[in-house]
């Protein structure tokens, strides 16, 4: 069945709405402050054009335990210089742990190497005191940062908890990263303790890691302490660090759980730009300012209560490992899993939705594409009756993606469609269950947040592409870019287009209906003869084709050349890219896109290049399909497949000399 964009594929039942937690929170601030509003369009009105009051009323609702008040909500002369709670004391983690209740399970993990393991509040609450306690007697104080090399496992999240119950700082990269990635990140912010595994299994193979974090070690003079934790060996020989303990070790200190009390924008962690153009930036946000995005976003956006099962497929290098660990604020048990979503088959976290009694499964749309072009049907495979929410986010989802939920996951599903980023960790434009699921958009703007499209003059428009941008502070924008003494890098990254306003850096239409849609990265902006769009618009009808599996389109122009627009694509193992099917490709970009984007060629290609977070790369691909070398503009150790890069070097060569036609 063909599927439109902006039809509706679920709708919310009276019963849902009644008991959907932002009912609860609009009902409270009727009663509250007599604030009456009875749809999300009015709510979201209100927390926008009344930020302070908005985040304040967050506060006063979750009841955020904190041990000082604060003076003042926002003092803001700037979106950059934005204060928030300036006064108040509390702690990221003893709000997390408020929710504890004796003997629960919270934590369910499991990975190609381990089998599934429960850990319940008790036994969260005694590893996370011992591992604190350790860390205070070996000097780790408040602002002192803690790093982890550590894949996404259970003693990831009781390292992480440990760290930031005491006001240290934590920052973590997946051990798949390599050397020069992990060093780019972790040396700029000078980390006193190194916590590591030995190795890590994906797709079947197994990476010794130790070696790798020797070398890690030796080039941070700032390393005081190593901490080893066994995973694919059982004693592995960690002799080459001279200060070190085992992770048992760790375990075996004796201490009680205390939460060291810090200002609302006391450093929480600090998370990395992708780094595949240049050096990382090191983003850091606050205690305060995640604590509300996570309430404000994931308990009453989600919809995340209490034993709820919350599982997002993702590697420790991206903001979804946080998303996940933030959804312990909202009471909920976390799912994590270590390896490919595919090995030793498609079937595989399908089967972990089952084994786990899974209610909210998350994930991205290459996985949800890969599975449809491969004809899995999760609902044959597993027993999946358990879920409540399918979430994606990270790239675009074509409105056949959602279809293929509703046909092969489950057809009374509430699909939630976000987007945001590692820049303000949290969703930008999000869901609600109170709102319908329309095919192939993203139901609302997110509470709290100013979000429009702007024009190329900065006006807000509506039912066209348009830049992304926030136009009031919200909490948990970054503090500031470690290392970026005059906030220089930081007024670059997001304030160099329109004045005090935070520009994104996607592409998004806002519908007259409230919903959004994402085209891309804006500075992947395609303009042929004057007619612009996102390379998502080209990837959401060329990989709607059966034979196509994956695509890049790159466009050249504007560089003292023809204008040359390549698409690349991946196909099924058993097609050839024939010139029928690239008669196909084209039919579909001209009828549905528009015929001035049609590719000057199309290129058949083994792998896409892809961020270690599985985005495409197409701007580094552009710059070395211009001339520049691959070491100026990629580094190889943040891709997921650096191999893929090669093809391009090659084909940089070939475009010096051939000539395609406008």
């Amino acid at each position: 069945m063909t599927v439109e964009e902006g039809q509706i594929l679920w709708k919310p039942s009276a019963e849902v709405k009644r008991g959907a937690i932002i009912t609860n929170f609009m009902n409270k601030l009727a009663k509250e402050k007599n604030i009456k509003l009875d749809t999300y369009e009015k709510l979201w009105e209100w927390s926008v054009n009344n930020v302070e009051d908005y985040w304040e009323f967050i506060w006063k609702y979750f009841n955020v335990k904190h041990s000082q008040g604060y003076e003042q909500v926002m003092k803001s002369s700037s979106m950059m210089d934005t204060k928030w709670f300036e006064g108040s004391t509390l702690n990221y983690v003893e709000n997390i742990f408020r929710n504890k209740v004796t003997k629960q399970p919270i934590i369910h993990s499991k990975s190609e190497t381990r089998n599934l393991s429960i850990m319940n509040w008790d036994e969260l609450t005694d590893q996370v005191a011992s591992v604190s306690t350790y860390l205070r007697r070996i000097g780790i104080r408040p602002g002192d940062r803690v790093v982890a090399y550590l894949p996404n496992i259970t003693e990831a999240v009781v390292a992480f908890l440990a760290t930031a119950s005491i006001g240290a700082i934590w920052s973590i990269c997946p051990p798949e990263f390599g050397i020069s990635s992990t060093l780019s990140r972790f040396k700029q912010i000078e980390p006193k303790v190194f916590i590591t595994v030995d190795g890590y299994q994906y797709n079947g193979k197994t990476y010794e890691k130790l070696n790798d974090a020797k070398e890690i070690v030796s080039e941070m003079e700032s390393i005081e302490e190593v901490i080893v934790i066994p995973y694919v060996n059982e004693t592995p020989d960690d002799s080459m660090f001279e200060n070190k303990s085992n992770w048992s070790e760790v375990l075996e200190e004796k201490g009680t759980l205390h939460f060291e009390q810090v200002p609302f924008d006391h450093p929480l962690w600090v998370l990395y730009s992708s780094g595949t153009t240049g050096l990382p930036k090191a983003i850091v946000h606050g205690h305060g300012g995640i604590l509300l995005t996570n309430l404000s976003g994931q308990v009453i956006q989600s919809d995340i209560k209490p034993r709820d099962r919350y599982f997002w497929y993702t590697t420790t290098g991206w903001m979804l490992w946080n998303t996940v660990v933030g959804a312990l604020n909202g009471g909920a048990e976390i799912i994590l899993y270590d390896g490919s979503p595919t090995y030793p088959d498609h079937s595989v976290l399908w089967k972990l939705a089952e084994e786990t009694k899974m209610t909210h499964f998350g994930t991205s749309p290459n996985f949800i594409q890969d599975c449809m072009k491969r004809n899995v049907v999760p609902k044959e495979i597993a027993k999946i009756g358990s879920l409540e929410a399918f979430a994606y986010t990270g790239a675009p989802l074509p409105p056949e993606g959602f279809q293929w939920v509703y046909d092969h996951v489950q057809s009374d599903i509430r699909l939630i469609a976000s987007a945001g980023g590692t820049d303000i960790c949290g969703s930008i434009v999000s869901s609600s269950l109170i709102l319908p699921v329309y095919a192939g958009e993203i139901p609302c703007r997110s509470l709290g947040i100013s979000v429009y499209s702007y024009d190329e003059n900065g006006n807000p428009i509506y039912d066209e592409v348009g830049e992304m941008v926030i136009t009031k502070p919200i909490p948990s924008m970054p503090l500031f870019f470690w290392g970026d003494e005059h906030n220089e890098r930081y007024e670059e990254s997001y304030y160099n287009k329109y004045a005090n306003t935070w520009r994104h850096g996607d592409l998004l239409k806002i519908t007259n209906r409230g919903t959004a849609v994402i085209y891309g990265r804006s500075d992947a902006t395609i303009n042929r003869g004057g007619v612009r769009s996102g390379s998502g618009e080209i990837y959401r009808v060329v990989e709607a084709i059966p034979e196509i599996l994956d695509s890049l389109v790159v466009d050249l122009s504007g560089y003292n050349r023809k204008s040359i627009l390549l698409l690349f694509v991946r196909v099924k193992e058993d097609v050839h890219l024939s010139d029928q099917l690239k008669e196909t490709i084209n039919h579909v970009i001209k009828r549905d896109v528009s015929p001035r984007h049609l590719p000057n060629d199309i290129i058949q290609i083994q792998s896409i290049p892809m961020t270690i977070t599985s985005k495409k790369m197409e701007i580094p691909v552009r710059e070395v399909l211009l001339g520049r070398s691959v070491d100026e503009v990629v580094n190889t150790d943040a891709m997921r497949n650096p191999e893929s890069i090669e093809f391009f070097k090659g084909l940089a060569d070939c475009l010096k000399t051939k000539i395609y036609d406008e």
